[in-house]
């Protein structure tokens, strides 16, 4: 690949961002994390090697954003995964898992492609991260309806942005340190109530999303698109 394809992945310390990262630096190309906890991110660029470079950052504090991006090279792509959040029913009126469901997932990765939109190239790409809830929704419905609206923000982007692409990668229940951090207790159950609701009958890994995410940054026909990588489960 070019030398010059420079990639910047908030949230790539761990899961589907750091997997993509391994993909991208396997190929040649240099990438730039960015991440909140710095033991993380520095484990991740050790593993990484010399073509990796990042900065702790906070998506949900527009400065941080801003100074996470002020200094970078211009770049070929930008894939937002990051986001910490809970979820929750709406009768419960939480204003964590209402409006700060959004705060940290929609409006992060609305703001993290705002500060860093100055250092786009004009054929970069951009890659959006949502969920398949947006079309199947099981409880939390602010959680579907967060999804759905960055799926339609990729929409908006798309148009607004070309030359520029904008596309969402929206997974599935994923074998990732998200979860696999949770108790056995949390996890296995999830997992086999995964297993019923998707055709594939398990979850995805982290590699099988950062290479669907990969597509999305390299194929230069698609754009304004939402890739849904769960397994079937949209479609049960």
């Amino acid at each position: 690949m070019n030398d010059n394809r420079t990639y910047a992945i908030i949230g790539g310390t761990s899961g589907i961002g750091f997997a993509l990262a391994r993909n991208l630096v396997d190929r040649g190309d240099r990438v730039i994390l960015g991440g909140r906890s710095p033991e993380r991110l520095g484990q991740a660029l050790t593993a990484l090697g010399p073509n990796a470079s990042g900065a702790t950052v906070d998506i949900t504090d527009r400065s941080s954003l801003q100074r996470f991006f002020a200094e970078v090279p211009a770049l070929t792509g930008l894939f937002t995964p990051a986001a910490s959040y809970a979820t929750g029913s709406f009768a419960d009126g939480d204003l964590e898992t209402s409006e700060g469901l959004f705060k940290a997932k929609f409006w992060g990765q609305y703001w993290a492609l705002h500060a860093a939109l100055r250092h786009l190239l004009p054929e970069a790409s951009v890659v959006l991260m949502s969920g398949a809830a947006s079309v199947r929704p099981i409880g939390a419905p602010a959680y579907a309806a967060c999804n759905s609206a960055l799926e339609g923000l990729a929409r908006g982007l798309a148009v607004e942005l070309n030359p520029i692409r904008v596309n969402c990668l929206s997974p599935g229940t994923t074998d990732s340190e998200l979860w696999r951090n949770r108790p056995d207790s949390v996890r296995e159950p999830a997992y086999d109530y995964w297993k019923k609701l998707c055709i594939v009958g398990r979850p995805a890994t982290s590699e099988e999303q950062a290479h669907a995410a990969l597509f999305l940054l390299d194929n230069t026909n698609v754009t304004g698109s939402t890739l849904f990588c769960d397994g079937g489960y949209t479609f049960r």
